[in-house]
């Protein structure tokens, strides 16, 4: 071989993926408080075939680290930024609170949107939606088809007894429409979901890259699901109590195949890129199961924030392997943004500096990409309405209590009383604080001892909020079982010592303003006026 021609072979190799290939569609499907053990690649006794072949024939992405609730996971994935730049490490977006996503952030779909794609939004938005400016339809999306809130019944489409369901598009005119579907009352959101999902991509007009956000509800409670399904995919569990959220998972899997089918039947497939993520763990001791991690949602421990996730593309250079690079939900749209061709500096909107990073090296080659994670911070001096005390100010370790704290909650949000940090470096974890969340461990699924561990239904957990200084390595200690916050102590202020370059970056956040405006006529609805 000429030296000539080895030297373009090897140019070739290096080229970044879209010096040569068209910009890919792309698929981010979001599953809601999905348990870490909970498809059958991880073991579990519920079947999910179609989620199981995707993901081996993929990447399997062990460390994919997510936010421990609803709302901070999805504000995170769709702008690439930390809570604590967003103001979303308050915590989750309750129905009729004046707050969502920064009108001055430029979201996923908003990004995408001006390189040419075709947008759609399916399921679950949970950002805000007090006024249409914070909705779906006015943050990049061309159509949506769904719910504003976090979660509704699976048939009435109902939250606190108003219809939450609508289908968002512009007309030839270039007007909104807003067509609240009543008329879909008694029909399983999933499989409306999966159904809308399948006409979009069998509908697309495939000279524009496509995107489609599909963020099903399931399984989140309310744990509902037609009788069939139970029969079909749950007769074989164990426990009872658990065999419902078997089925919806069971059903979600079922719908993923057929998205994964349109895709292959419509001839995208080949240039898809689909993402598959939960947004957080399973509630510990209810039906959900985070074996072998600790924790679960709403706790920072691992069975909390690792995610369910994988990725499956005819694009990848390596596949039918499990990734174990430390990877986190914010660096989905470092990566898209990449892959888009998007160059930020062209727009007239100036881009708010984003905390993921392109993780495709990483992902497709195996290349390293990041060593270091904030899970979360939280002060409430930041919170300008706080009454709350400072705990870590002037801490360098906090001393360890495992007695229950006896927290004065004002309006009942125990936020107020939280202030604590939590990071990854490598494979070190540290928490610190006070109102740190403790749960314990989850028994594998399959074993006798899980009918007597289940059983809290509907969320109800037991919750015990601690002070502690907390230090896990996570290559020898997945289970977070050994805390060697006393062995290490350099580690510790290692760790400790990047609290302030976090902390300097954290939106200060207002009191909460709530209002039942948006729920007249029987329908949530937006009710301020900008």
């Amino acid at each position: 071989m000429s030296s000539a021609l080895w030297l373009l072979l090897v140019i070739l190799v290096h080229l970044p993926d879209q010096a040569y290939t068209k910009q890919p569609n792309i698929v981010l499907i979001v599953a809601d408080d999905l348990g870490y053990q909970d498809v059958g690649f991880r073991g579990s006794d519920i079947l999910t075939p179609n989620l199981d072949r995707l993901a081996g024939e993929g990447v399997i992405l062990e460390n994919h680290v997510v936010s421990s609730i609803c709302s901070p996971s999805r504000a995170t994935l769709l702008t690439g930024r930390y809570p604590i730049r967003t103001g979303f490490w308050k915590g989750n977006i309750k129905p009729n609170e004046e707050f969502g996503l920064g009108l001055d952030e430029t979201l996923l779909p908003e990004m995408l949107k001006r390189n040419g794609y075709a947008t759609h939004g399916v399921g679950k938005w949970h950002c805000g939606m007090h006024t249409w400016e914070h909705t779906p339809p006015k943050r990049g999306f061309d159509t949506y088809f769904g719910l504003f809130l976090g979660e509704q019944g699976y048939y009435s489409h109902k939250k606190t007894g108003k219809t939450d369901f609508r289908e968002n598009f512009y007309d030839e005119h270039g007007n909104l429409v807003d067509d609240v579907r009543r008329d879909l009352k008694g029909q399983y959101n999933t499989y409306l979901f999966t159904n809308k999902s399948v006409e979009l991509i069998q509908n697309h007009d495939q000279s524009k890259p496509f995107f489609l956000y599909l963020a099903y509800t399931a399984p989140h409670i309310p744990h509902e699901v037609p009788e069939n399904e139970v029969e079909k995919y749950a007769s074989h569990i164990l426990v009872n109590k658990r065999k419902k959220y078997a089925a919806m998972v069971s059903v979600l899997d079922r719908g993923v195949g057929k998205v994964a089918d349109a895709l292959a039947q419509s001839g995208m497939m080949d240039n898809t890129i689909i993402v598959f993520t939960s947004d957080n763990g399973a509630y510990y001791k209810s039906v959900g199961s985070n074996y072998p991690l600790r924790g679960g949602k709403s706790s920072f421990f691992e069975g909390g924030v690792r995610g369910v996730s994988f990725v499956y593309s005819s694009l990848l250079r390596k596949s039918g392997y499990t990734n174990t690079n430390l990877h986190h939900v914010t660096d989905w749209y470092a990566t898209f943004q990449k892959l888009a061709g998007d160059k930020p500096e062209d727009h007239s909107k100036p881009q708010l500096p984003i905390d993921g990073v392109d993780i495709w090296g990483s992902i497709s080659d195996g290349l390293s990409c990041r060593d270091e994670i904030l899970y979360e911070l939280r002060d409430p001096s930041k919170r300008l309405d706080s009454s709350g005390h400072k705990g870590l100010k002037n801490a360098r370790k906090y001393p360890i209590s495992l007695k229950t704290l006896d927290l004065k909650f004002r309006k009942g949000d125990s936020r107020d009383a939280q202030d604590f940090f939590v990071i990854r470096w490598q494979n070190w974890k540290l928490l610190t604080g006070t109102g740190l969340e403790i749960q314990g461990w989850s028994p594998d699924n399959g074993s006798s001892e899980y009918r007597n561990f289940v059983s809290y239904q509907g969320g109800m957990h037991p919750r015990s909020l601690v002070s502690g200084t907390f230090l896990f390595d996570l290559s020898t200690d997945i289970r977070e079982e050994h805390n060697v916050a006393d062995e290490y102590p350099d580690i510790v202020v290692r760790l400790l010592d990047k609290r302030q370059s976090y902390l300097d970056k954290v939106k200060l956040v207002e009191e909460r303003n709530y209002s039942k405006k948006g729920m007249a006529n029987g329908v949530w609805k937006p009710w301020v006026e900008l």
